[in-house]
């Protein structure tokens, strides 16, 4: 039981820390910064992506489709570097539009108003999910681990990548660009 409540509690406190790349350091509000890591899986090292399905801020309820890449970023409106990587995530998701890419987003930690004045501001057109206990889905595979992280899963349903802080563009292009060419998963 005790086992039980310390793993709890470390997935708890590596899922409250706001990430905004370079080294990790709490701040006044006590949130601790991630690292930047970007971690790349090989095709077929890859482990299964859950459905992500559920309620969205503002389409009701969807199940993304399967057989595309998707890019799933992990935010909050309070978090600094969430606010800095938005306009990429919203510019890159209708660059990657015409490969097939599709983008989505889970809300954590963080109510509604502040999450819909967040998609107004940076006018973010992909949806984004309320309900983020499919996090919790991914435990199997590259858990996310900070606010924010960027996961992106091949077109066979599978987590090729993550980066645990605020993407870059160098960082998402590259990443984006690998998995499209990558070799069916093994």
């Amino acid at each position: 039981m005790k086992k039980l409540f310390l793993l709890s509690l470390a997935s708890i406190l590596l899922l409250t820390g706001c990430s905004s790349g370079g080294l990790s350091t709490a701040n006044q509000n006590a949130f601790i910064s991630g690292d930047g890591v970007a971690i790349y899986v090989k095709a077929a090292d890859r482990k299964p992506a859950p459905t992500i399905s559920g309620a969205t801020l503002e389409n009701g309820s969807i199940t993304l489709p399967s057989g595309k890449v998707t890019v799933l970023n992990v935010w909050a409106s309070w978090c600094s570097p969430c606010r800095a990587e938005a306009p990429l995530l919203s510019d890159f998701a209708q660059k990657y539009k015409a490969q097939g890419v599709q983008f989505a987003g889970i809300l954590t930690r963080d109510n509604i108003s502040s999450a819909l004045e967040f998609v107004k501001r940076f006018k973010i057109a992909y949806p984004t999910f309320t309900d983020d206990s499919v996090l919790a889905e991914f435990r199997n595979s590259l858990v996310p681990n900070a606010i924010p992280t960027t996961l992106i899963i091949d077109s066979h349903g599978y987590v090729a990548a993550r980066v645990s802080g605020e993407v870059t563009v160098a960082l998402l292009s590259d990443l984006i660009d690998k998995v499209l060419k990558d070799p069916p998963h093994a």
